[in-house]
């Protein structure tokens, strides 16, 4: 029976508190027995905690009364073991690291994200092979190159990224075989290409776009069309299936 109940979440928004946050999140999510990471910036927040259903429902609860997280969206899969061992809150440089201070997103004004497109409208645009303006579609997979060996989009674009950090290089490479075309970018949760796809419009690309939710929310919504393979997650149930199952672990 899958008994413990996983979330994923992320959110680019002004946090200038981090550390005292860090505090209290630590304290609430060891009291209501929960392991993971918590991630926290100056740019926002990344997580992926797991526990008894009531227990995470609790801790989001706790999160959503901070008004600067009041909609944050947690991604949910299940699983019959604990996938983590225990319970880190760290406060970091960057929520994830790209070491281009300059791309910020923020989720707390119109305009401070990159542009998401939906699953449904991905698949769409995948089954016809060109978006809505007759432009060819590509995907452009951010995640490290093992990542992308477990499981892919079909024919997507995979630069053998070893770090997330290497993208903006990688870009510089490759930028002119993305002329022309409308570019999803894609990974687990949404939180790399989210980056990416900022970084790609600063550098004069037209037409780029985030999946909304990333692999993750692609799986809930279409069942994994158009993706082969499992998707990689950093915990000890290792690849999680179309289905939202753990493959292995």
């Amino acid at each position: 029976m899958n008994a413990v109940l996983n979330i994923s979440a992320y959110k680019f928004v002004p946090l200038a508190d981090a550390p005292a946050l860090r505090e209290r999140l630590l304290e609430r999510a060891t009291a209501l027995d929960l392991k993971g990471t918590v991630l926290l910036a100056g740019e926002g927040i990344n997580l992926f905690v797991a526990g008894a259903e009531a227990a995470v429902r609790d801790f989001v609860a706790t999160l959503r009364a901070d008004p600067r997280l009041a909609d944050l969206a947690p991604k949910e899969s299940w699983s019959a073991t604990q996938p983590f061992r225990r319970m880190l809150v760290k406060v970091k440089r960057e929520i994830i690291r790209m070491d281009q201070p300059q791309i910020r997103p923020d989720f707390s004004h119109d305009g401070g994200r990159a542009p998401a497109v939906p699953a449904a409208t991905v698949r769409r645009w995948l089954d016809a092979g060109r978006d809505d303006d007759g432009r060819p579609v590509v995907t452009l997979d951010t995640r490290n190159a093992f990542e992308v060996d477990c499981g892919a989009f079909d024919g997507a674009i995979d630069w053998r990224l070893g770090k997330f950090s290497d993208f903006p290089a990688a870009l510089a490479a490759h930028r002119a075989e993305l002329e022309g075309k409308t570019v999803v970018s894609y990974c687990t949760g949404g939180i790399r290409c989210e980056k990416a796809a900022l970084l790609m419009r600063a550098a004069g690309l037209a037409h780029v776009y985030q999946l909304e939710g990333g692999i993750l929310k692609y799986f809930e919504e279409t069942g994994g069309a158009h993706f082969h393979g499992d998707c990689f997650v950093f915990d000890e149930r290792e690849a999680l299936a179309s289905d939202l199952n753990a493959r292995r672990g």
